[in-house]
């Protein structure tokens, strides 16, 4: 026996020298205590089975001894050691977690109940809660783990895809955009009208890109009439309510967590370098009719040299100054790499406190975000910071009081030149030949993209987001209460730039004034609003089975807003730019009056409003809803609207017949809903509703002089409509909501129809002899209509993995219905037709494009009556080829409308087409994984800019960037004649040409039309959370690490130089836009 003993041992010790590092060594004495402590163990086994049958992959856990469990086989079986009395933890997914008693020597009959978990959860509801099961409006939740562990700034940015039919798009990467948000696409084109969803947080309206993530507990979107309804003509395009976690009954609760993050920019274009960008510009300048070369021999060759590195000087003098660099540098920049940073490190940080007891309970936290922009040159960057305090107490048994109190600072910088623009700028300004230095390494602006943000001023802004919360719940009697809230919120916001005079140097290294203004602005805005909602709540019981839910209130809102700012010249200090430390003059010494501005603004609201919830023994559902809303910002006599919605639903598994069912499909709901709301809402609500006629007074800008000074000046009022009133949003819906397999499969599909009535458009065309616009009327209607669809799958394998699947999809089409300022029926993409859906895409037929000049003289010969001529002239090779849809011998759009068309034909539509989410998760032994893909599977984009075609229209602004180096070259090409390139005559795009000539090849086409459809891996994220036996010797209740990677890889056939995502950016320019960037974190939680 001991030469056995000691032969294992032996070979233990073997084992380990070989590399067998994870094997525990045990001495004689530790082997007999192990062996001791095993005889005092039992072996208990058993079936664990559900409603369904045996339950394969259950878990069996020794409670209180961490690591001890096992999971059940195909059969439902287990067998486990565990201590004498030991109590077991019996878990599975879809079933309530059961405690038992372990029991030696017989087998255990384990029998798991269903969870109804999901019948039973809890949603929050506009002024209040609801369980799930009894919805009958169209509501949807976000999980708060989907939010909170993103690499994003924002909970808008990790919302995306989350929720179906909430469109959420980032229109750029900058630092100051904000995502833009829609429920169930576009809502309206009323004239300045917003068809943006409300956002509540906690009840009030506030700001979802500031607040932190980490404070989120749950985020209810309420989608149709039925559901928002309750808040009137404030969400006529749906409510999006952020409810914040609050304390517990318990011990405090401890965590901090953090992300540290690096990023970089995806898809960012590249200028050419010099020597290809001078042939292409050459090129388009041979090309077209009348035009030479822009570089010469002369200048071409240095640029040649310096490319191949022969020469490294990069400027020509002109007597004491350097030559403009447009008209003779050799320099070769590619300016988004130089302006641009490759990476960039960022962080955040989060504390929260939290707890309480039985009558009083509190949480508190505190997040710091450091977000440094990309931009390489001047400060850029942002900073966050938010404090959170929320206090709840039970002060009697018939009262209760809360408070909470959110503070939020965002302190933004940029350089004064960084405007929303630059990405663009950078594509037509900075050609690759300009150089950042001149010769004698002073850094010269031509003008340079980098000296203005290098040394031209900073852009600061402060802002200041201020909460308040008190409210208040009196129950007088059982199943009533009556609740009062006030809320009250300022927001100030500082914005200060300065610009500076620029310097550039002479050939001898002489400093001189290139560019010669210099300010100090400042602005200030503060905003106040204050929001009252009283409202009571009354729960009765009719004969068992019956019951009601009955709420009525009234709510009120107020908002004021204040600006001022000034501005004025001459800096006196470089590193002071205060206003006070201005001269009041310009460069030339004459007095330049400084700039003011100053408003202050208003609007109110009030709404009556009540609810009636009824259902028959769970099974029979309805709710009504009214609501009667006034706004200041219509006339007394149009103020105030009637706002009705009514909805019902029907629990069908809950039916007796279904009884038989219940165990395959356990949940399955009917409900449909109608309702009519008021769109009051709009982008700009200062101007938008005009029923009084304004009169705008200017001052200092009269064309003329009275001694000496400009006078003010009075513009001659425009007409108004006192008639403007509420658009109208009318909504249908219906839906099916299903809980498969013991709820391990879950869905929902819904279909909904809004219709927008009355939009705020232009008035009918009258003469031009009125001598004034034409007062804007409700005179537009438009119908949306589309579907949601989301699935869900949760499981847990045998070996005691678990898993989860969930599949977002949605839809959503606009058509206009009534639309009268467009009588012709024109195919102009800046107006509507009645009767067509918005963003179509009408284009010709293309051909192709003609590979030599005999193909393209072949193609003009089968077009007898015109040819082409009506799109351009000097048709040859390189130029589009068009067909001739109508067999009318002749290229044209005809009259350009409905009816006359010409060649013309729907060639596509821009609006985005169903939109989905993938989201796939997964756990097992304390690591945890995720995968989340979103994108559009299906959306045409048509982008007619210089910025796709690289030269187009107007010489200065064009450009040449690297995608568009795959242009129509012969051997009459310049480049080709010189021996610079090669022939290609199977070019993607056409050959170059500048001025209006070259219109002919950019006519909206099919072979441009770009596929903007995609798929994107959002987020990756892996974590690992240590076991609690060992943390918990360091008094620590939960540590986990993990990594995250946003934007990690995206799938599609648009062209390269544009982002599927950002192609919208309303700041950018032909698709334009601050590029996105990926971003890969990594971090710690830490709960005590």
């Amino acid at each position: 026996m001991k030469t056995h003993s000691l032969v294992a041992r032996r070979l233990l010790v073997a084992c380990a020298l070989m590399g067998g590092f994870g094997y525990h060594f045990a001495t004689p004495t530790s082997l007999q205590a192990q062996s001791k402590v095993q005889s005092q163990l039992i072996t208990v086994t058993g079936i664990v089975s559900d409603p369904e049958g045996p339950s394969i992959g259950a878990t069996v856990m020794e409670k209180g001894v961490a690591g001890n469990g096992t999971s059940t086989d195909i059969d439902g079986r287990f067998s486990l050691k565990v201590k004498p009395g030991a109590t077991l933890i019996v878990s599975y997914v879809g079933c309530k977690t059961r405690e038992i008693k372990a029991v030696a020597g017989e087998d255990m009959d384990i029998l798991l109940q269903s969870n109804d978990e999901m019948l039973n959860e809890i949603v929050v509801v506009g002024f209040g809660t609801q369980k799930k099961v009894n919805l009958t409006g169209s509501v949807s939740v976000a999980d708060k783990k989907a939010l909170s562990e993103r690499p994003v700034t924002s909970a808008a940015q990790a919302l995306q895809g989350v929720v179906p039919g909430l469109q959420i798009n980032n229109p750029n990467g900058s630092l100051e955009s904000n995502p833009t948000m829609n429920i169930r696409g576009n809502g309206t084109i009323g004239d300045g009208s917003s068809g943006s969803p409300l956002i509540l947080i906690d009840g009030m309206e506030g700001d979802i890109n500031a607040i932190n993530p980490q404070d989120i507990e749950s985020i209810s979107v309420l989608k149709d009439a039925a559901a928002a309804s309750i808040y009137g003509s404030r969400a006529p395009f749906g409510v999006i309510l952020v409810t914040t976690k609050r304390g517990t009954e318990g011990k405090p609760v401890i965590n901090y967590n953090n992300s540290l993050r690096f990023s970089s920019l995806i898809n960012m274009a590249h200028t050419m370098d010099s020597y290809h960008f001078a042939q292409f510009y050459n090129d388009g300048c041979v090309n077209t009719p009348g035009w030479g070369p822009h570089f010469n021999d002369e200048w071409f060759g240095r640029i040649k040299d310096y490319y191949e590195g022969k020469i490294n000087t990069v400027m020509v003098p002109d007597g004491d100054y350097w030559k403009n660099p447009y008209d003779s540098a050799n320099a070769n920049v590619d300016w988004y790499d130089t302006v641009y940073k490759d990476h960039n490190f960022s962080n955040e940080h989060n504390l929260s406190v939290s707890g309480g007891t039985s009558k009083i309970n509190y949480y508190v936290s505190g997040n710091f975000l450091n977000q440094p922009g990309m931009v390489d040159w001047g400060k850029e960057g942002l900073k966050r910071y938010t404090l959170t305090g929320k206090f709840n107490a039970d002060l009697y048994s018939w009262m209760s009081l809360g408070f909470s109190t959110r503070w939020i600072r965002k302190d933004y910088i940029r350089p004064s030149t960084l405007t929303n623009n630059l990405y663009q700028v950078l594509g037509r300004q900075g050609w690759p030949i300009l150089p950042i230095y001149d010769d004698n390494g002073f850094m010269y602006d031509s003008p340079s993209p980098v000296y203005g943000l290098q040394e031209g001023g900073s852009d600061k802004t402060q802002t200041d987001q201020n909460y308040y919360q008190l409210n208040m719940i009196f129950k007088p009697l059982k199943g009533w209460d009556i609740h009062a809230e006030f809320n009250y919120s300022t927001i100030s916001k500082m914005r200060h730039w300065d610009s500076h005079m620029i310097y550039n140097h002479k050939v001898n290294g002489e400093p001189y004034v290139y560019n010669n203004g210099s300010n100090v602005h400042e602005d200030y805005h503060k905003q106040n609003f204050l929001n009252w909602n009283i409202y009571s709540n009354y729960d009765f019981t009719v004969a068992e089975k019956n019951n009601f839910h009955v709420m009525l209130g009234f709510q009120s809102e107020n908002l004021k807003e204040k600006d001022f700012g000034l501005q004025r010249n001459g800096i006196i200090v470089d590193d002071l730019p205060e206003v006070d430390l201005t001269t009041g003059y310009g460069y030339d010494g004459k007095e330049i009056t400084p700039s003011v501005n100053g408003a202050s603004y208003e609007w109110s609201t009030a709404g009556f409003f009540g609810r009636l919830n009824y259902n028959y023994d769970g099974r029979y559902l309805a709710e009504v809803n009214l609501r009667y809303d006034g706004t200041s910002r219509f006339r007394r006599n149009r103020r105030w609207i009637w706002l009705p919605s009514a909805s019902v639903g029907w629990n069908i598994a809950q039916e007796k017949f279904w009884e038989s069912l219940t165990p395959y499909v356990n949940h399955l709901k009917l409900r449909a809903s109608y309702g009519v709301l008021g769109n009051q809402n709009a982008n700009n609500w200062r101007e938008r509703y005009q029923t009084y006629r304004l009169l705008g007074i200017s001052m200092n800008n009269g064309g003329w002089l009275q001694n000496g000074v400009k006078p003010n000046t009075v513009g001659y009022p425009g007409l108004v409509s006192e008639m403007l009133t509420w658009e109208k949003v009318h909504t249908w819906n219906i839906g099916l909501d299903w809980g498969l397999f013991n709820n391990r499969l879950t869905g929902s599909f819904e279909y909904f129809i809004r219709d927008t009535k009355n939009m705020v458009g232009p008035g009918a065309e009258l003469p031009a002899t009125l001598g004034t616009e034409v007062p804007k009327t409700n005179n537009c209607d438009l119908r949306s209509h589309g579907w949601d669809l989301e699935i869900a799958w949760n499981d847990q394998l045998p070996f005691g993995l678990s898993y989860g699947a969930r599949f977002v999809l949605s839809d959503a089409r606009t058509k206009i219905t009534r639309y009268n300022n467009n009588p012709s029926n024109s195919l102009d993409p800046d107006t509507y037709i009645q009767g067509r859906y918005i963003n179509e895409i009408w284009g010709y037929e293309t051909i192709g494009v003609a590979r030599t000049n005999d193909e393209m003289n072949a193609h003009l010969s089968s077009l007898p009556n015109g040819g082409q001529a009506a799109l351009g002239s000097n048709f040859a090779a390189g130029d589009v080829m068009y067909a001739d849809l109508n067999g009318d011998g002749k290229i044209d759009n005809g009259a350009n409308t409905l009816e006359n068309h010409g060649d013309l034909k729907l060639i596509g539509n821009s609006t985005p087409r169903y939109m989905f989410s993938f989201d796939l998760t997964g756990a097992w032994k304390g690591f945890d994984l995720r995968l989340f893909f979103q994108g559009v599977m299906k959306r045409d984009y048509w982008q007619g800019s210089g910025y796709f075609w690289g030269i187009a229209g107007d010489f200065w602004w064009s450009q040449g960037l690297t995608g568009h180096s795959d242009y129509f070259r012969d051997a009459d090409t310049w480049s080709v004649k010189g021996g610079y390139s090669a022939e290609n005559t199977d070019s993607y795009f056409p050959r170059p040409i500048f001025g209006n000539d070259g219109n002919k090849n950019h006519q909206t086409q099919t072979r441009y039309l770009q596929d903007a459809s995609y798929i994107r891996l959002k987020n990756l994220q892996v974590g690992y959370t240590l076991p609690q036996n060992l943390t918990r010797k360091i008094a620590l209740e939960k540590v986990r690490v993990f990594f995250s990677a946003e934007n990690l890889w995206t799938g599609t056939k648009l062209n390269k130089l544009f982002d599927p995502e950002t192609i919208d950016d309303p700041n950018g320019w032909g698709g334009c836009a601050y590029p996105l960037s990926r971003t890969y974190s990594f971090g710690v939680s830490v709960t005590l």
